[in-house]
């Protein structure tokens, strides 16, 4: 037996009502700003990358001269005060080597080449520019990225939050201001992300027989955050 059209009716209203999105009215009223802050600090580790490459003949004296060769870079390392767990072995291949037949065209293999990579972590920044003369001495021949961080950002940038809160409600004012409204509490105070140096990567130059000049500089800490403030119409 079937239900009475005005049953089914019923129910298909209901279900709509249950489904319509909430009006307007009933979120409070209010103003969203973001606020920033930066703040400048030291930087207290660097990460070098650099590595040793080796050519020969054959697969074997390639890998074999790159292995004597990375082994010295690493005693080195160790020479100089750095902890194993501070570097670590970071791209390492064997590759052949092309040359070009004029006659025929052809692409033969003509040797190979072998290469080891190793990422250090320096946590005194002033022995950076020793710890790259000691890389060079030792037999490195490809020094890359040199990079600084300041480690304990997040704790750096507390006063950096208190500003970037006191910019968010400096904004909301000039809104509130300007569209004639009173701002009331804060609804929502949220980090636009997480609070990180803006990190400054240098590259190294060619290995020379000066002593490395590098500079470490300061690093910029940035913060963001985003406020909702609720707001009221002025009293007459």
């Amino acid at each position: 037996m079937k239900k009475p059209a005005a049953v089914t009716l019923a129910a298909v209203v209901v279900a709509m009502l249950l489904a319509a999105p909430a009006r307007a009215d009933d979120f409070p009223a209010a103003i969203t700003v973001s606020g920033e802050a930066t703040t400048s600090a030291a930087p207290d580790l660097a990460h070098i990358d650099a590595g040793v490459a080796n050519d020969a003949k054959t697969a074997k004296e390639a890998s074999d001269a790159n292995n004597a060769a990375m082994g010295k870079v690493l005693l080195a390392l160790k020479g100089a005060g750095i902890a194993e767990k501070d570097y670590q072995t970071s791209r390492l291949s064997l590759q052949p080597q092309y040359g070009q037949n004029k006659s025929t065209g052809a692409s033969p293999v003509v040797g190979f080449r072998a290469s080891n990579r190793v990422t250090v972590k320096i946590r005194d920044v002033t022995k950076v520019a020793g710890i790259i003369d000691t890389l060079v001495g030792a037999g490195a021949n490809d020094i890359g990225n040199i990079s600084f961080e300041v480690t304990q950002a997040s704790k750096l940038l507390d006063d950096a939050r208190e500003q970037a809160v006191a910019d968010a409600r400096r904004k909301a004012e000039i809104y509130a201001k300007a569209t004639g409204v009173t701002l009331g509490a804060p609804l929502s105070v949220s980090e636009g992300g997480a609070p990180v140096p803006l990190f400054k990567s240098r590259m190294a130059t060619a290995p020379m027989a000066a002593p490395a000049a590098v500079a470490p500089g300061e690093e910029t800490l940035s913060v963001t955050v985003n406020v909702s403030w609720a707001i009221k119409a002025k009293e007459q």
